[in-house]
């Protein structure tokens, strides 16, 4: 990696800022100061910024309870960014991995490592992800079926992957998907002529939602949370 990239990753300086250090000789490694940004560091550097060891730190996984009203964008928008809700160093260089409707609440896994993310959000990995629902109709008797066969959205030529749905009541379920096609869990509930009036999600593979973490709030992945997805 080269030494400016390093130092903005492992420290709060920017680019420009990392550069500045460098050219006014406050970089290091055991052989004495470092002059280029442009420098490769090598596996036995030592880097110090000031007289202080620079470490490399390592990515970060984050799950939020998403509350309604907040954009899953990395920045403000007509709505504000659910980014505005979590407190960490270079916010600019996390992913929102899986992302939820303004008006949606529950489970959203932030990150920095490009790697994982694909692995929660790529199509081909058919990660389910799982909802509770309420409805504004009680559930038809036939609908778990339906679910099941795969519902056919309009303007869609292909049907949706088969769901799992479980009625809790006759206007709540709980539905598992496998895919993440626009507004989907929306549109398979009005092909059935029903709507949606609250959607939380609880579940990404095999992470769930902390019970206690109350809306707004986040906590960092346990290690085997974040193994579930490697």
């Amino acid at each position: 990696m080269r030494l400016d990239k390093f130092i903005c990753e492992s420290t709060e300086l920017t680019r420009s800022e990392a550069k500045s250090a460098i050219r006014k000789g406050l970089i290091s490694n055991q052989a004495g100061t470092l002059r280029s940004g442009s420098y490769k560091i090598v596996a036995d550097d030592i880097i110090e910024f000031k007289g202080q060891v620079i470490t490399t730190r390592g990515f970060r996984y984050i799950m939020l309870n998403k509350p309604a009203g907040f954009i899953s964008s990395n920045v403000d928008e007509q709505m504000p960014s659910l980014l505005n809700l979590i407190d960490i160093e270079k916010k600019q260089n996390v992913f929102i991995a899986g992302r939820l409707d303004a008006d949606t609440t529950g489970l959203i896994l932030i990150t920095d490592d490009g790697q994982w993310s694909h692995q929660v959000t790529s199509p081909r990995k058919k990660c389910e992800k799982r909802y509770r629902i309420s409805l504004q109709d009680p559930i038809s008797d036939d609908a778990i079926s339906l679910f099941a066969e795969g519902i056919q959205l309009k303007s869609e030529s292909q049907a949706c992957l088969p769901a799992k749905l479980e009625v809790l009541s006759e206007k709540e379920v709980l539905l598992t998907i496998s895919e993440g096609k626009y507004h989907q869990v929306k549109r398979m509930f009005a092909a059935v002529g029903n709507y949606v009036t609250k959607l939380h999600r609880e579940q990404i593979g095999e992470v769930e939602l902390d019970h206690n973490l109350a809306l707004g709030e986040s906590r960092f992945l346990t290690e085997q949370e974040v193994n579930g997805f490697k």
